[in-house]
């Protein structure tokens, strides 16, 4: 059985904690370059996305970003009117208030060595992301999904889904 003594000492030093714990993160947060004096400044995690698949996009070897299906979807829907170009595809993003972590999926061209591109991949993206946002990147995970063939069958694909045949309806005339 505890005594008062005993209970309020436990209290000062869980309240003490927690003050260090919300000094520590508010320090934390003044130190960012996205807080200052005179206002905060947020970032959408599509931002990163984006900033981020460009970034990517950059690296030589990188053939292209997402899984087959994601492409062909994102084919299909900037063929739509007034939709632009999703540069964030194979993208993911997990985003806090100073840091994010950045996983990308992608294809690499045959003849590139994975490794190299998938290191180049990470050093642009910090670099890119860290400059644009002014957020840490602890993290970039690179997925190679495949490695494209010259002639490969993708091309195939992404040919048809870029340019679907439609034929055109039959006029029938009345004699």
């Amino acid at each position: 059985m505890s005594t008062n003594s005993e209970t309020t000492h436990e209290n000062v030093k869980t309240d003490s904690a927690v003050a260090q714990t919300e000094t520590t993160h508010d320090e934390l947060v003044k130190d960012s370059p996205l807080h200052t004096d005179h206002g905060i400044t947020t970032i959408a995690e599509q931002v990163v996305q984006k900033v981020a698949g460009m970034a990517c996009r950059e690296v030589m070897g990188v053939h292209a970003m997402g899984s087959a299906g994601r492409r062909m979807l994102s084919s299909l829907t900037e063929r739509i009117p007034g939709s632009s170009t999703n540069v964030s595809g194979g993208v993911s993003v997990e985003k806090g208030e100073r840091q994010t972590a950045i996983d990308v999926s992608i294809i690499v061209e045959y003849g590139f060595s994975v490794v190299e591109v998938a290191n180049e991949i990470r050093k642009n993206i910090i670099e890119a992301v860290e400059y644009a946002t002014g957020l840490e990147v602890v993290e970039v995970n690179v997925a190679i999904s495949d490695v494209h063939l010259p002639g490969d069958a993708h091309d195939d694909e992404d040919v048809e889904a870029e340019a679907p045949s439609v034929k055109p309806r039959r006029e029938t005339t009345l004699a």
